[in-house]
């Protein structure tokens, strides 16, 4: 079996996508119109630790996603996951270029913990309610306890992990 990632065009067909490491001219094009929500250039993304990765559809960028493995939790991390301004339903107000962008980066995630030797396990943390509602509903995330002020962090594992990681087995 192999790891074939896609995204939904707006027609509901499986478009395939590569995704590989992220360049520096990929981080450069969040800081071009259209402008992303965050800029991947930021001193915050650019942290050595985090592993980060470019989705694009025939070279087309469509999305970023930056991953941490922590080794001592078995678990991998996603820090931080964005779609291009097209894709994304906070920034877009008409039809998404692609949807199924966040299930796929996810999925990504628990193949890097596979890929680690790990059982599949991320974390990865809600920047809105309507995202945790998201999480919980659509992926079987488990909200876990919340230290100090930091955001709701969510834990997708075991039989969730497995429903989202098959999606893309062929």
């Amino acid at each position: 079996m192999q790891f074939k990632p896609f995204v939904l065009d707006a027609i509901n067909r499986q478009v395939p996508v590569s995704i590989k490491p992220m360049l520096p001219s990929d981080a450069e094009a969040t800081n071009l119109p259209p402008v992303w929500q965050t800029s991947w250039t930021s001193d915050f993304l650019a942290e050595e630790r985090f592993e980060k990765y470019a989705a694009k559809v025939n070279g087309k960028l469509i999305a970023l996603a930056a991953y941490e493995v922590l080794q001592n939790l078995l678990v991998v991390h996603i820090v931080y996951m964005e779609a291009h301004p097209e894709s994304n339903p906070t920034l877009d107000d008409g039809q998404p270029e692609y949807t199924g962008i966040g299930r796929l980066l996810i999925a990504y995630g628990i193949k890097l913990s596979i890929d680690n030797g790990f059982a599949g396990d991320v974390v990865l943390e809600a920047k809105t309610t309507g995202l945790a509602k998201h999480y919980e509903k659509d992926f079987g995330a488990v909200r876990l306890p919340v230290f100090g002020s930091s955001a709701p962090r969510y834990l997708i594992a075991d039989e969730a992990a497995k429903r989202i990681f098959f999606t893309y087995l062929v």
